[in-house]
Order: structure tokens, then C-alpha cells, then sequence
């Protein structure tokens, strides 16, 4: 009886003494890769040397896996490379961003993805076929880690910035609502971590409000942080740029159930020279598709801004629909420049990688008018780029977003006939996000804009937009 006391007491002793020694738990974090998949080898070499020095690794994702390279993009499941890659880095769980749901291809990659989609703040219907957890639990070698998600919401519309017609058979919530409920994982758990695709402003926003969270693994902005961003409110947030251009390493140091230290690691990631072959092999495989490399034209000279792109992409759309006016939405254009050369299909879903249908509107002048001034909400960034018209922004200071004055013209400085009627062709991103009631109904075409944009390009000899572009700034 003696003996089985002593036993007893000696157990309880060594475990008191493990308990309350500090431990430490790693995580591998990343945000916004936007189908970088080229990085992804540099990604699982990191993912590999972190987990043969600390076994029990866990790896997060901000969100935005997907969307920016139509290798991925435009892949037989669209989305299915980039978490093929994530898969074999042994991806722990990823935050749901705006662009997850490009595509319609959120419910597949589900079914196909090792790690699960944290949202608490979107609820789907099961029609949808979208699987997502508001939370999850893990065991890190007897530390128990408790992992929120939450998604953007754009304040205007109540829902992330993505296409209205995906987001059928959703509801979302601001993440500030949906955050608070959860205060009871702190309780439950060692460490509380929350996976953010709200954007940097709104993280801090949410370290304020709810300061028993550990860490926040931030997305959306693209914003680059670094080993000397503050605690906020004792809440340590981190986020990376966008294309995995680096990813954080965080050590979390815990002791008798409370985080005691927190460090960020930022690593430049193609610095990281140990790549996986396999991972490498795998990327090799999928970019060796012949679509995506047929030339479409040629560039006579560079692109040097969005704007320019945006006026060809615009000019398509109004010459491919016989259109008097072409109208894209600012962000509808991805990429801000082009090399002078051989234009691809590549390059052409790398402009507008979205899917959107090319929509026909019929619009008086004066609508008209109206209509591109509202779309562009007196602000640069949402200002749409145009085809058969020009547009004199005038913003209140250098390097400023504010619009205090537009006027717009056709295209050899003449009035806009206010009576006539314009057909305009735009796309179906542009008429589901307008708050302007429209007297036409839309006629949605079959076809989509960067189709037409395809189309277009195959018809030109060469492309030169130099100092061509139709939306200009100037300064108070």
C-alpha cells in the first residue's frame, strides 16, 4: 500500500514538473498565395526542414489560395494544383478567402483538400456542397490549440468581394460579430489562434476587441509585416505579401497553459534554396500545358499600368459586341503590367482570370454618364476603365485615392450626346455590383470576357497601348 502511494505521488510530481516546464509550439503561415504555385517547392522545403526540427509543425493558411495564375486557375477542377501542393506540405487548416469562392470551385477542393476550410463567420447551405468548420482543435504534443476563421466582408454589401453569383446559398457575418461567441476557446485551450482574411486594419480591430486571442494570421491586404510590428492589445499579428514571397515562422512559447513569448520569423522564400524535387515535379507536370503557351499577338511595346490594359481589354469588349462603349471594373484587370512580345493565353486569363459572362446594356447619355460615375464611387480604386469614352479624374493631391472631380468625353474630346442611346458592353461583375437601378435588362452573352478578350487579340497584328490609356489623373 505504501509502495502504490509513493508510485502515486512520484506521477503526480513528474507530471506537475512537465506541466509546468515551457514548451513551445512552431507554425509555418502563409497568405494570399494567389496560385503561386511556382513558389510552392520553396514552400515544402521550408514545411519540410521547420518539421524535422520541430516534428509536430502546424501550417496555416490566410486565405486566397487561388486566383492569379490560370495554371491553376483554369485547371480541369479549378484550384486543384495549388492544393495538390498544399496537401503535400501538410497544410493544417486555411482560412476562407474572397477568392476561394472563384469559380464555383470552393465545393470541390473540400472534398479534395487533406486540411479543412475555418470560417465562423459563413454559414452554407447544403446544396452548395461547401464544407467548412467555424473552428478546430488541435493536440500539439499535449498542448491544446484552438484555431477560429474568419472571412472578409465588404461593409457596403454584407458579403466578401467576390462575384454575387457565387455566393448563392450563403450568409456571412461581420467577423466582429462572429469572433466575440468564441472567447470560450481561450478557456478550452492553451494557445488561441484566429486565420483572418479580414485585411490588416480590421486585424487590429479584432486584437482590440478580443485580446484573449494569441495570435492572428492575417490575410487580404497583402501588406508585408515584419519582426517589429507591436502586440496589439497583447495580440501578435502577422502577414505576409502577396505570390508567397515570404511566409512566417512563429514560435509560441507556452507555460502552465498560457502563451508566455511570441516570435515572428519572416524567410524570404525563394531564398530558401532547399526545394522539394517532388514538389518541383509535380508543378513541371501541371505547367506543361500547350493551351496555355499559343500566342496570341504581339506587344509593340511594354504595358506600363493597369490602365492600359484595362483600355485593351475594353476595346475588345466593344469591338468584339459592336459596342459603343466598353466598360471592365477596376479590379477586373489583375495585372498591372506586360512585357513587350509575344502575348499568350496565358497572359490573357493572367489579365482577367474571373469567368465573368460579357453583359449587353442599352443607356441614354445622361444614364450613362451617371451610371460610370456611381460605379466609380469617387475613388481611383473603383473608378471602371473604359473603351469609346475618356475620363479626366481629378484627385485632391499627389498619391491621393480620392476623386473630387470627373468629366468624361468621347473619345475626341466632344460632349457625350445625352439623349442618344449607347449600347455598352461590360461584364456581369459590373451590373450585379451597381447600385444605380438599371431601366434596361441586362442581355447576358454566353461568352466570357476574357474569351472576347482572346478573340480580340488573335484578330491583331500587334497591340501597342502606349500613352493610350482612356482613364487619366490629375491633380487639384
Amino acid at each position: 500500500m505504501l509502495r502504490k502511494s509513493f508510485l502515486l505521488n512520484l506521477l503526480i510530481i513528474f507530471a506537475a514538473s512537465v506541466y509546468g516546464q515551457k514548451r513551445e509550439i512552431h507554425i509555418l503561415a502563409v497568405s494570399d498565395a494567389h496560385s503561386a504555385i511556382e513558389a510552392m517547392p520553396h514552400v515544402v522545403g521550408i514545411a519540410d526542414s521547420l518539421r524535422a526540427l520541430y516534428p509536430s509543425l502546424l501550417v496555416f493558411s490566410a486565405g486566397d489560395n487561388r486566383t492569379g495564375n490560370p495554371i491553376n486557375d483554369k485547371y480541369t477542377i479549378p484550384g486543384y494544383p495549388m492544393v495538390a501542393l498544399m496537401n503535400m506540405a501538410g497544410f493544417n487548416g486555411s482560412a476562407v478567402g474572397n477568392h476561394e469562392f472563384d469559380d464555383f470551385s470552393l465545393p470541390a477542393l473540400c472534398g479534395l483538400s487533406t486540411f479543412r476550410y475555418i470560417c465562423a463567420n459563413m454559414t452554407a447551405e447544403d446544396s452548395t456542397g461547401i464544407k467548412t468548420v467555424p473552428y478546430q482543435l488541435f493536440d500539439v504534443e499535449g498542448i491544446k490549440v484552438g484555431v477560429l476563421g474568419v472571412t472578409q466582408i465588404n461593409p457596403d454589401k454584407g458579403t466578401p468581394d467576390a462575384h454575387p453569383d457565387v455566393l448563392r446559398g450563403m450568409n456571412f457575418t461581420s467577423p466582429f460579430e462572429a469572433v466575440k461567441p468564441y472567447e470560450w476557446l481561450s478557456r478550452k485551450c492553451d494557445v488561441t489562434i484566429l486565420l483572418s482574411h479580414a485585411g490588416y486594419q480590421e486585424d487590429i480591430q479584432l486584437a482590440e476587441e478580443n485580446p484573449w486571442l494569441d495570435l492572428i494570421i492575417g490575410g487580404h491586404t497583402h501588406r508585408q509585416l515584419s519582426e517589429e510590428e507591436p502586440l496589439h492589445n497583447g495580440v501578435l499579428i502577422t502577414q505576409n505579401r502577396n505570390l508567397l514571397a515570404q511566409v512566417t515562422h512563429i514560435t509560441l512559447v507556452v507555460d502552465n497553459g498560457k502563451v508566455v513569448d511570441k516570435r515572428p520569423e519572416y524567410m524570404l522564400t525563394r531564398r530558401f534554396r532547399q526545394k522539394n524535387e517532388v514538389a518541383q515535379a509535380m508543378v513541371d507536370y501541371f505547367d506543361e500545358m500547350p493551351y496555355f503557351k499559343e500566342v496570341l499577338t504581339q506587344a509593340k511595346t511594354p504595358f506600363t499600368n493597369r490602365n492600359e490594359i484595362g483600355t485593351m481589354v475594353c476595346d475588345a469588349l466593344r469591338e468584339e459586341t459592336g459596342a459603343d462603349v466598353g466598360i471592365m471594373n477596376y479590379k477586373g484587370i489583375r495585372f498591372t503590367k506586360l512585357d513587350a512580345g509575344d502575348i499568350t493565353v496565358r497572359n490573357a486569363f493572367d489579365v482577367d482570370p474571373y469567368g465573368s459572362n460579357v453583359v449587353i446594356l442599352n443607356m441614354r447619355g445622361d444614364e450613362l454618364e451617371k451610371f460610370i460615375i456611381q460605379y466609380g464611387r469617387m475613388n481611383t480604386y473603383k473608378f471602371p476603365h473604359l473603351s469609346g469614352l475618356r475620363a479626366e479624374l481629378t484627385i485632391d493631391e499627389p498619391g491621393s485615392n480620392d476623386i473630387v472631380e470627373v468629366k468624361l468625353t468621347t473619345e475626341d474630346g466632344g460632349k457625350i450626346n445625352r439623349k442618344k442611346i449607347y449600347r455598352v458592353a461590360t461584364n456581369s461583375y459590373v451590373t450585379a455590383t451597381n447600385k444605380m437601378p438599371l431601366k434596361d435588362t441586362p442581355t447576358v452573352l454566353n461568352i466570357t470576357t476574357s474569351d472576347v478578350f482572346m478573340r480580340y487579340l488573335k484578330k491583331q497584328p500587334f497591340v501597342d497601348y502606349s500613352n493610350k490609356q482612356t482613364v487619366n489623373y490629375n491633380t487639384k
